[in-house]
């Protein structure tokens, strides 16, 4: 379960729709229906042991989100697939309605993802001659390319699937390795190093932006060389 905001929703419900259905439910803290139905949304998501997942979002603090959907009563609860709704209900209704609308998400795992689930290199390319742009697999596979040294074959996998937050990150990894960058950098020494040269080198910029990435956003430098790069281009 995930509590989604504004500022995350494309990323914990439009973009994570597209490896594993997302129930969506819109609520508030003085809905007393919400209050009845939320646990028992949680408990039945959570009973499928992460074949689906579930995003609550408080309308009060999330305006966007609850005007995207056009929410005129609480609680809402809508269910995405591939980013788009594929069903809903508004209200509090039943445990054995919940239950019915859950189930309804969660499909027998096929073939290709039964080979992901497998996880080695083998399954994840025959996975990848049944669906080739499965995202798990697609995923799966880079990651173990990288890993081994191997970041060309590694993008082109990645550029079959949309780009998501874990995709970016991969796939900056990738770039970096291509580039010879070695897995034990000091990330620091190179954004400082490269800062003057974004500008006006486009592959100074590619990198500085690939840098960025393997540090990630919780790292509280990042927001300070993100302004640095926003300074020089500007």
């Amino acid at each position: 379960m995930a509590d989604v905001t504004d500022a995350t929703f494309q990323e914990q419900v439009l973009d994570r729709s597209k490896t594993v259905p997302v129930v969506v439910d819109l609520w508030a803290p003085w809905c007393g229906p919400c209050r009845t139905l939320g646990p028992m949304l949680e408990g039945t998501v959570a009973a499928t042991n992460g074949a689906v997942e579930l995003a609550k979002v408080n309308v009060d603090e999330n305006p966007q989100v609850a005007a995207m959907f056009r929410v005129q009563s609480i609680p809402a609860v809508f269910a995405l697939r591939d980013g788009q709704v594929v069903d809903g209900f508004i209200g509090a209704v039943p445990q054995a309605q919940v239950q019915e609308f859950v189930a309804k998400l969660v499909a027998a795992p096929s073939e290709v993802d039964l080979l992901v689930a497998a996880g080695d290199e083998a399954s994840l390319r025959k996975a990848l001659e049944l669906q080739r742009d499965h995202p798990a697999a697609v995923v799966g596979l880079a990651r173990l390319l990288v890993d081994r040294g191997e970041p060309d074959e590694a993008l082109e996998l990645l550029a079959r699937v949309p780009e998501t937050a874990d995709v970016r990150a991969l796939a900056a990894e990738a770039r970096l390795a291509a580039r010879g960058v070695p897995a034990d950098h000091d990330v620091a020494a190179m954004l400082d190093a490269l800062l003057d040269r974004v500008r006006d080198d486009e592959g100074a910029r590619q990198e500085y932006v690939d840098l960025l990435e393997t540090l990630g956003a919780d790292d509280p430098r990042s927001a300070e060389y993100r302004r640095a790069l926003a300074s020089r281009l500007f």
